[in-house]
């Protein structure tokens, strides 16, 4: 691959470990249009390689809310079962088959904007709101459908649902947040059920510019603004949702002209067969 792409994977990865560790969650939904556009890889390998770089990402982020202790099991608990329900389901769609490439990159970029629209709302005064956890379980549903289709964590969906729906305040909401983004990212990678072994190098640049990012957000975090990061994270998130639903528009015919060629596959094998006979 080309040092130009190497680079631009490494920069991406430190931006997303940047926002999972000042935000504890949403720097994941870069992560696709950076595979699919920047790295030029299909759906199909981009999505396993994204849940399995999410989960690591969130791993590592992981490790001072523990030891603070801002983890918060009973909300963790009733988002994240059905989550994991919504992964399984979502990942054996894709592997079914159910569920072409363009709609994958469509469903993104939808999350894509919501998420903007969600970062937006300013929910750090809502803590101390009533639980709600009907509607927490049905988010959940939801966020983990949204982990297996499109391979991204969902934080962007889970903090604020955390917030709105479970009255937590946002560090405690961002620590459960992070450990559900890994726990949903590996049900959904197991019910794809493949790998993607020749993309697997391509880890290496953004693991490595996430652990820098993570350094530096962690350092720098006590000193900015969350509402301006929001902001400016909104921004990353309607120019991504753009980039995946152009990326989406572009492969419509090839997806198209891979269908018709599995519709006709029956009938040459047919018609070789019985000119044989």
């Amino acid at each position: 691959m080309a040092l130009s792409a190497l680079l631009l994977l490494g920069l991406g990865g430190g931006l997303i470990g940047f926002l999972l560790s000042v935000l504890g969650a949403g720097g994941s939904i870069l992560l696709l249009p950076l595979l699919v556009s920047g790295a030029a890889l299909p759906t199909r390998e981009a999505v396993p390689l994204s849940l399995l770089v999410v989960m690591l990402l969130a791993l590592a982020n992981l490790g001072p809310y523990v030891r603070r202790g801002q983890f918060a099991l009973k909300p963790a608990l009733i988002l994240g079962v059905p989550a994991l329900a919504g992964s399984w389901l979502g990942g054996s769609w894709v592997k079914a088959g159910l569920i072409p490439e363009p709609v994958q990159l469509g469903v993104f970029s939808a999350a894509a904007l919501v998420a903007s629209w969600l970062l937006t709302r300013g929910s750090s005064g809502s803590t101390g709101a009533r639980p709600r956890p009907a509607l927490l379980a049905i988010q959940g549903i939801l966020v983990g459908l949204l982990t297996g289709i499109a391979g991204v964590g969902g934080g962007f969906a889970i903090v604020p649902a955390l917030v709105l729906l479970a009255g937590l305040p946002m560090q405690l909401a961002s620590g459960t947040s992070l450990l559900l983004i890994a726990v949903n990212a590996l049900v959904a990678l197991g019910a794809l059920g493949h790998w993607p072994a020749q993309s697997l190098p391509l880890m290496v640049p953004l693991l490595a510019g996430g652990a820098l990012g993570a350094v530096v957000g962690q350092r720098l975090a006590p000193h900015l603004s969350d509402r301006r990061l929001r902001q400016g994270f909104s921004i990353l998130l309607i120019g991504s949702a753009l980039l995946s639903g152009v990326e989406a528009w572009k492969r419509q015919p090839q997806a198209e002209r891979d269908e018709q060629a599995q519709r006709r596959a029956p009938a040459l094998l047919s018609t070789t067969h019985s000119h044989q006979i």
